[in-house]
């Protein structure tokens, strides 16, 4: 697959770089710092040298004083190597540390301090549709997400099983983050159908057969990961009453797809429609972590039922995105946009479908899915 420019931004601080595996991380520190010192603990023998000198990179920092940056790839396997680059760093060797890993959260429930402040923290997600530009397709990303690694496969959709399988399941084991598999297994394939969905603790713990405490802690380790996510209520000066529970969204789409079981009992638009809107979801939240400014991503739900999909609120933008798996636009469709705006008119309302044209109804703009998804950048929203 040709190469494809990511919308992430570099900075010329030290920083982290989280996102999970299968993003892209390295490929990006690759082509971003062409000429940099690369240190990769996932090379067992690499972990091995480190493990027993830490302070070996020390010796290597000091013998190449004209390599500017230094990148060390998936840190979270080492931290104790933590400590010697805040050594470095505060000796102000002029280099520049560039950190991988797979969540800052798991780090600090390890302990570690993450350089005390002196480094920023950068997330890479799946891609974005404006990313793969004319490559992108609607149909195709539904189905098999966005995932780097899936989309620069020969069989996409093989790819992405194995992904799941050997990510999701085994290396979530081999890191002794659960006891028992089977239990973690039932858990994925449970709250799989409470993606895009008002999260009950109770009902997945009841689906996967493990105590609603053990659900808790399967669900952290999810999010420590960065595989999946929750978006809590937007309140904010409520005029109504609202639901009290967060959404819940796997990282991916494909992921999504991955471990929701498809079968006679199983409607495939219902599935589909999770999958459309967890794909708008990780694009909003891509865009909220890419621009300047601080967003934040919320949906609304009134106790009586009326939704919103999703909320983007911060300092430069405020919005509310409606998503319906449909290729017309019904007068009915509009209803939670309108109450919303009723009560926030200072947001802009869109509602995004799976037709092809471009409408205005009753001051709310329908845009074709595609076409809102291939126009989010960072600090560009569609309009």
């Amino acid at each position: 697959m040709t190469f494809i420019r990511r919308l992430l931004t570099a900075g010329n601080e030290h920083f982290f770089l989280f996102g999970p595996r299968g993003t892209g991380k390295t490929s990006w520190c690759a082509s971003t710092y062409p000429d940099a010192l690369r240190i990769d603990l996932l090379n067992p023998a690499i972990l091995r040298r480190y493990s027993i000198e830490p302070e070996y990179l020390i010796t290597l920092v000091e013998a190449n004083p004209k390599t500017r940056q230094i990148v060390i790839d998936e840190v979270q396997k080492l931290p104790a190597l933590l400590e010697v680059v805040h050594l470095l760093i505060e000796r102000k060797t002029g280099h520049q540390f560039i950190l991988t890993g797979s969540s800052a959260r798991k780090l600090r429930r390890q302990g570690v301090n993450l350089l005390g402040g002196r480094a920023s923290q950068k997330l890479l997600y799946p891609y974005m549709a404006a990313e793969l530009d004319t490559r992108f397709k609607l149909s195709t990303a539904v189905t098999q997400g966005m995932l780097p690694v899936v989309w620069a496969a020969e069989q996409p959709l093989n790819t992405l099983e194995a992904y799941n399988a050997l990510y999701l399941h085994e290396e979530v084991q081999t890191e002794g983050l659960v006891r028992n598999i089977g239990d973690f297994a039932r858990f994925l394939q449970a709250i799989s159908f409470s993606h895009a969905a008002v999260l009950n603790l109770s009902n997945v713990a009841r689906e996967a057969q493990v105590s609603r405490k053990t659900v808790e802690g399967y669900l952290s380790i999810l999010e420590d990961l960065l595989l999946g996510f929750r978006i809590e209520v937007f309140a904010k000066r409520a005029k109504r009453k609202l639901a009290a529970h967060p959404k819940f969204y796997f990282f991916d789409a494909g992921v999504f797809r991955a471990n929701r079981p498809a079968g006679p009992l199983d409607l495939a638009t219902e599935i589909e429609g999770a999958a459309l809107e967890g794909l708008v979801a990780q694009h909003l939240r891509n865009w909220c972590a890419y621009s300047q400014g601080r967003h934040s991503l919320h949906f609304w739900q009134t106790r009586s039922q009326s939704e919103v999909d999703f909320i983007i609120y911060g300092e430069q933008f405020f919005c509310a995105v409606e998503v319906k798996n449909s290729t017309r636009v019904n007068s009915g469709d509009l209803t939670a946009l309108k109450h919303f705006t009723e009560d926030y008119p200072q947001a802009k309302p869109y509602l995004v479908y799976r037709g092809e044209d471009r409408l205005m109804r009753d001051g709310i703009l329908c845009l074709p899915c595609e076409e809102f998804l291939a126009a989010l950048k960072p600090d560009n929203f569609p309009s």
